[in-house]
């Protein structure tokens, strides 16, 4: 502690300074400075949300930046006049003989005798900013962030299987309500936007049942011969007497 206190009497203490009566030309310059920045905030921007599941992933934020800036001075003059002053001195004092000799003082003070332009160099001053701010965000997390991506590939698969249930109930609907309205002899016709419902829906018999038919019976002369040849022959009684 007696150290600390040794060092701020130290640095407090008086000091000693040289006055020099040397003359010295001063030099003074001013100029402005604008400083631009662009922040980026991180946020939820691309969380995945599926089923209630929310998982929040690396992220890259890459944002292109362009600004400008322009300044200027009013009223804008490029040139100023400035008044050149008389400074002659020929009389206001006298010497020994009484002749006129100047005496240090300009014999007529305030006179202009014309005025100098003067160059301001004002201008006016524009400026082009560009640039690309990027900023990776990763979550510290990666255990919660793995459980989190099965749990929402756990709900596509379940969302999928629902779909594929609900597509085969559509497809098992339509099939029977067209066989029921073919069966009764009910179709859309060919050139209705609708006939593409049942377009693919095809009647057949079931397992075990016959289709309804006929069969066509030949009547040819060959068959009536063959038939008559197929009967059998009677015998005729003998006519001869016995002797």
């Amino acid at each position: 502690m007696k150290r600390v206190l040794a060092a701020l009497l130290l640095f407090a203490g008086p000091v000693n300074a040289q006055v020099s009566s040397t003359a010295a030309p001063v030099a003074n310059s001013s100029g402005s400075v604008t400083n631009q920045a662009v922040q980026v905030v991180p946020s939820k921007t691309f969380a995945s949300v599926i089923n209630g599941v929310q998982c929040q992933g690396a992220t890259l934020h890459i944002n292109p930046f362009l600004s400008s800036t322009t300044g200027w001075s009013d009223p804008y003059e490029r040139y100023y006049n400035e008044p050149v002053y008389d400074t002659l001195d020929l009389v206001g004092a006298t010497d020994p003989e009484g002749n006129p000799v100047p005496d240090g003082r300009p014999d007529n003070p305030g006179n202009i005798l014309f005025h100098k332009p003067i160059r301001t160099g004002q201008k006016t001053n524009f400026s082009i900013n560009g640039g690309i701010t990027a900023q990776i965000s990763i979550p510290l997390d990666r255990s919660h962030i793995r459980t989190c991506r099965r749990a929402a590939e756990k709900q596509v698969e379940l969302m999928e299987a629902a779909l594929a249930d609900k597509r085969l109930n559509y497809e098992l609907a339509r099939l029977k309500t067209c066989s029921e309205l073919m069966k009764g002899g009910a179709m859309f016709h060919p050139r209705s936007p609708y006939s593409k419902i049942c377009s693919d829906v095809i009647l057949v018999n079931p397992p075990g049942v016959l289709p309804p038919h006929t069969h066509s019976i030949p009547t040819s002369s060959t068959t009536a011969e063959t038939s008559d040849a197929a009967k059998p022959t009677q015998q005729q009684p003998s006519s001869q007497a016995s002797p």
